[in-house]
């Protein structure tokens, strides 16, 4: 029987953090269950442990480098060693650019790319000593650019270059580094941009989903299906890729 892979999912307390944390576990993987608060991974680990899988909760700022450091510690030390790694966490302060103050700036790129950064760096010396390792990091059609996001879109972005350059790095070491880039999908986030431009959440998705080639809204379930191809054996030769995951092109 092969060894059971173990895999750490951040920003995995709700949308397509705790989908993806519970389909790697559906998929046979025991996970980490990574949020700013333990507290908050509460639901995602129960609803994992009592489909009869394996996890624990993590509670750390992925932009603080001595809590990535300890969460990761108890993985290993609880799990067994990381070779799975989904860069997920993330958090939006939007703004149009000349209200958009430091502090926005600075959160929204620390906890996306900082985060991304320093989860990578501790994980990547687990994957090389198994000789095995997966990393997909959370991007966004934002990364294209889009009107009151200067930050999120910079960061999204950045997370598309950091994924090509830890494939060219890691590539000989059996790593492969891939990159989801959602479209519209709903989620407490999506949520939260609706509120933000003054629009109720049912006719901003009705709204979006008229724009979208196969006419409906991104689900979480949708990006964890394709994280799940991407983290399988299968995979192994599929690297250094931005997988837009919107219901039609962008362009």
């Amino acid at each position: 029987m092969a060894e059971q892979r173990v895999a750490i999912v951040t920003g995995a307390a709700r949308g397509i953090g705790a989908a993806t944390a519970k389909r790697l576990a559906a998929d046979g993987m025991a996970v980490g269950v990574l949020d700013i608060a333990e507290a908050n991974c509460a639901d995602t680990v129960a609803a994992i442990t009592g489909a009869g899988g394996k996890a624990v909760a993590l509670g750390a700022d992925v932009s603080k480098d001595d809590q990535v450091q300890a969460a990761v510690a108890k993985v290993a030390g609880e799990l067994g060693a990381p070779t799975v790694l989904v860069n997920n966490a993330g958090v939006i302060r939007d703004n149009l650019l000349f209200k958009m103050t430091e502090d926005d700036w600075d959160t929204v790129l620390g906890v996306h790319l900082r985060g991304a950064f320093l989860m990578s760096k501790h994980v990547q010396q687990h994957m090389v000593e198994a000789e095995h390792g997966r990393i997909v990091n959370l991007s966004s059609s934002s990364a294209l650019g889009n009107r009151g996001q200067a930050n999120y879109s910079a960061a999204k972005a950045g997370m598309q270059g950091l994924t090509k350059t830890l494939a060219k790095e890691l590539g000989k070491f059996g790593v492969t580094a891939n990159s989801v880039a959602p479209g519209f999908i709903e989620t407490d986030m999506t949520a939260a941009t609706a509120e933000r431009v003054g629009v109720g959440f049912e006719d901003f998705k009705k709204a979006s989903a008229e724009q979208i080639p196969v006419r409906r809204v991104g689900q979480p379930e949708d990006i964890a299906h394709t994280v799940s191809f991407l983290v399988s054996e299968g995979a192994g030769f599929v690297s250094g890729q931005v997988i837009y995951v919107a219901g039609g092109p962008l362009c």
